[in-house]
């Protein structure tokens, strides 16, 4: 990709605004939300990850007529039965809180010893008027309790296969190196990579 292209990543959360960041380093020029100011809340009514990501990339995309992605992000647990899933940030609530949908997850998965899981990102991108989707999944285990001070979300409980530590016990650099986020962003960086004529 000779020059980088510049899109709004469409997304009110700044530690998913870093991840990103770190993800692409200068091989896309990503955008924050309130580099457009835009300060809504991005919709999210749908009941599947792909249709929330494109729900909201759609929304920035109508309203401001800019290159954009959107992501939704899911963490799904076989025990119970792929919750929670598409509603993983509000699992426990409206507020939002990282701490209470933790505590849920646990109380749930009380004496369950099947703790395999996955986390799962979709990516919808609007490219000049046209959309593409990229997946990641990386697949692990609930922890029995909240382990490490990095990260956010569930990464306090989430250990992904064949490591011993969660993701809030490790480096976003080493995180990057195999998160949901990171292989969908791949995605996304190869899709840029084919469209050497977009700028």
């Amino acid at each position: 990709m000779a020059d980088p292209v510049t899109v709004v990543f469409a997304t009110n959360n700044p530690n998913k605004l870093r991840e990103i960041r770190e993800l692409t380093d200068e091989q896309i020029n990503i955008l924050s939300l309130a580099d457009i100011n835009c300060e809504e809340e991005l919709p999210e009514t749908h009941e599947t990850l792909r249709e929330n990501a494109l729900e909201k990339a759609s929304h920035v995309f109508d309203r401001y007529q800019v290159n954009c992605f959107a992501e939704d992000t899911g963490l799904e647990i076989r025990a119970l039965k792929g919750e929670p899933g598409v509603y993983s940030a509000r699992y426990a609530g409206l507020q939002k809180n990282a701490e209470d949908n933790i505590a849920l997850v646990l109380e749930k998965m009380k004496n369950i010893r099947d703790r395999r899981a996955q986390f799962r990102t979709v990516i919808a991108l609007i490219m000049d008027g046209k959309d593409y989707f990229f997946e990641g999944i990386v697949e692990g285990r609930i922890a029995d309790q909240p382990r490490g001070n990095t990260g956010f979300g569930y990464d306090p409980i989430f250990m992904p296969e064949n490591h011993r530590r969660t993701f809030a016990e490790m480096s976003l650099a080493e995180k990057n190196s195999m998160s949901h986020r990171a292989r969908a962003i791949d995605g996304l960086i190869k899709k840029f990579s084919s469209l050497d004529q977009v700028k």
